[in-house]
């Protein structure tokens, strides 16, 4: 049976100052006929701030995605149009919406991206060195033996590896990098991007965890190759 397909727009949102939306994105939200968000308190927040009055919002997240994505892909098969965010920033790099994605692809759904603000590429604009190739190594495990295990591997590599965390485990990731890489390795640490308090270090793991102290943040970290 053929369908006329719908549309999902994988929507790129503002991470921290909302005159960062973009004009398209604004017009692929007021058009869709649902929106598929992160979590619902987030999304609307959004909403209202643009002034997107009576739309129609469903939380996806890592918690009922794949029970969920068969409806929404039901959804677009009737030729809805449906537009995914996240709570900030593009989704899907460290967000839900991937197995949403991966399932649309499998049953010949349209995907397009609408690209907008990245904490990883406003991260990697302003680094001090020319970047040919770097590794995109994310949220590493919570768990302590997973998380040894994954830096270790990490330490081996000699490009430019990119680390996400939680605020509270900004001074914890230092400490741990300095402890296998060597606290003389350079890095750059990008925190709070794009809000009024958004700040930047350069140098190696031992001066910018002297500098921040026992700050918490939001951030994105990248350890420079050696």
């Amino acid at each position: 049976m053929k369908f006329e397909k719908g549309i999902l727009y994988v929507v790129a949102t503002p991470i921290g100052n909302w005159q960062d939306i973009t004009l398209r994105a604004l017009d692929v939200l007021k058009k869709a006929d649902l929106i598929v968000c992160e979590e619902l308190r987030v999304g609307s927040t959004l909403l209202r701030r643009m002034d997107i009055r009576d739309k129609e919002l469903f939380s996806l997240n890592e918690h009922n995605e794949q029970e969920e994505a068969p409806n929404l892909i039901a959804r677009l098969a009737k030729g809805e149009v449906i537009a995914l965010i996240s709570d900030s920033g593009t989704p899907v790099f460290a967000d839900p919406g991937h197995y949403l994605i991966e399932q649309a692809a499998i049953f010949g759904m349209d995907i397009i991206p609408i690209p907008g603000v990245s904490s990883l590429m406003a991260t990697l604009s302003i680094l001090d060195f020319h970047l040919e190739q770097f590794y995109f190594a994310g949220f590493l495990p919570r768990e302590k033996t997973e998380r040894q295990r994954a830096l270790n591997s990490l330490r081996s590599m000699n490009v430019p590896i990119v680390l996400m965390d939680t605020p509270y485990r900004l001074v914890k990731l230092l400490d741990e990098i300095g402890h296998l890489f060597g606290k003389n390795r350079r890095i750059t640490l990008a925190t709070n991007i794009t809000m009024e308090n958004e700040k930047y270090y350069r140098g190696s793991i031992a001066e910018v965890s002297r500098e921040i102290q026992q700050k918490k943040a939001e951030f994105i970290l990248v350890v420079h190759g050696r």
